[in-house]
């Protein structure tokens, strides 16, 4: 009887503990054809995170007509009491503001990667309390370049997007200093009709 009680005690404990290991260290937000609210709102840690596409008339959206331009809109808020320092590094990412078919089939971006300015390092980006950054780029855009976040972006003159199914997704793990968050994942699928 004590053998039993005793192997069963370390099943338990070994499941605890496996259980233990699987803790998330990645929040996966993503946001399906036709949600009503059609923005993404994750706050972390005093870090409001809002990521959406927007229609021609500026408002959120997943469903767009044919021919119709759509912008991409990414922004991160200190509701902190405390300045941290802003973690522009995302707009370097290869697949920020890339879309693909959902065949995973890359179609392009409206920009090609950035070159990033380097000013004192991260001391040059505070994000102080109630500070806004806000970073916002159609998929058909005229520009040939233009600076952002200390970076300068060449638009590469998308065309309008045929009829289809369609995302945009990136993931980031932010660094604002003294705080740092888990893995982040943003995902929006949307469509073209």
């Amino acid at each position: 009887m004590k053998t039993t009680n005793l192997k069963l005690c370390l099943i338990i404990l070994s499941f605890s503990l496996l259980g233990m290991g699987c803790e998330k260290d990645e929040d996966f937000l993503e946001l399906q054809i036709g949600d009503e609210k059609a923005v993404i709102i994750k706050e972390v840690d005093g870090i409001k995170f809002k990521f959406c596409l927007l229609n021609e008339q500026g408002e959120p959206a997943t469903v767009f007509n044919e021919g119709e331009n759509f912008i991409f809109l990414f922004s991160a808020r200190n509701t902190r009491k405390d300045t941290l320092y802003f973690d522009r590094g995302i707009i370097g990412l290869p697949d920020f503001c890339e879309v693909r078919n959902h065949s995973a089939e890359e179609i392009g971006s409206p920009f090609k990667k950035p070159v990033l300015q380097e000013l004192i390092g991260k001391g040059a980006y505070p994000f102080q309390p109630q500070r806004e950054y806000v970073f916002e780029v159609p998929w058909r855009d005229s520009r040939q370049e233009w600076n952002k976040w200390h970076g300068t972006f060449n638009g590469t003159n998308q065309t309008a997007l045929p009829k289809g199914k369609y995302y945009t997704k990136f993931a980031y793990r932010f660094n604002f200093g003294r705080l740092k968050t888990d893995l982040l994942s943003f995902k929006i699928n949307f469509e073209i009709k």
